[in-house]
């Protein structure tokens, strides 16, 4: 299902690619309470799509993410560290533009949904078992978790700044704030306790929490055509 997606996403590119100019992108994305996440280059072929009048436009595209952490919602406790991580995030973004052209330098308003999947998932059992000691107020805790992993969706909204460096190609500076989530449910167990007071072993199942894919997301790009 992976490669089928991958595929699809490519040849809607490719037939979108005579509406409207182009662009390789390389995206940074920032997550809330995680840890700083990069694109793996070349995988980042964004604002693809069509003009629907002189301001306002459709634009699409995807980025492969290399994410090193993210962190969970809906679960019993909280914490500032990554639950999740590393792994490889798939990120399209479906958004509504407004142009605003000038003679040097073009600046746009995005704003619209997007679809994440991320693959190859792995929990941070540290991160988790520190979470869990601190929950409990125990000496030490070891948590043997599984997960079941879901496509995410959320929106975002941006801004570009475009200007032209020759007549071939421009370059552009991107910032959108991105809110997401993506149902992962885990079930299993964790042991512990403290020297005064033993051990013992809880059985959990937390079947609504959820990947926070809240942060955001800075490109730098670099735009082929004359449509601009």
């Amino acid at each position: 299902m992976k490669r089928f997606l991958f595929i699809g996403i490519l040849s809607l590119t490719t037939l979108a690619a005579d509406a409207q100019d182009v662009g390789l992108s390389f995206s940074y994305f920032i997550p809330r309470n995680g840890y700083f996440s990069t694109p793996i280059s070349p995988f980042s072929f964004r604002g693809v799509g069509v003009n629907l009048n002189k301001f306002i436009a459709l634009e699409t595209g995807f980025s492969l993410y290399r994410m090193s952490g993210m962190n969970m919602l809906d679960l019993p406790f909280s914490t500032k560290d990554p639950l999740l991580g590393p792994n490889f995030t798939l990120f399209v973004p479906a958004e509504l533009v407004l142009e605003f052209k000038g003679k040097q330098a073009e600046f746009d308003i995005k704003g619209g949904g997007f679809f994440f999947y991320g693959f190859d998932q792995k929990l941070n059992l540290g991160n988790f078992d520190r979470a869990i000691r601190q929950h409990e107020q125990w000496d030490v805790a070891n948590s043997d978790l599984s997960f079941k992993n879901n496509p995410g969706f959320g929106y975002h909204a941006g801004v570009e700044f475009t200007f032209p460096v020759t007549r071939q190609f421009s370059l552009s500076f991107e910032i959108n704030y991105l809110v997401g989530t993506a149902k992962f449910p885990l079930n299993g167990s964790y042991t512990g306790g403290t020297v005064l007071n033993g051990f013992e072993t809880v059985n959990v199942d937390y079947k609504d929490a959820k990947v926070d894919f809240t942060g955001l997301e800075f490109s730098i790009g670099v735009i082929f055509g004359s449509g601009r």
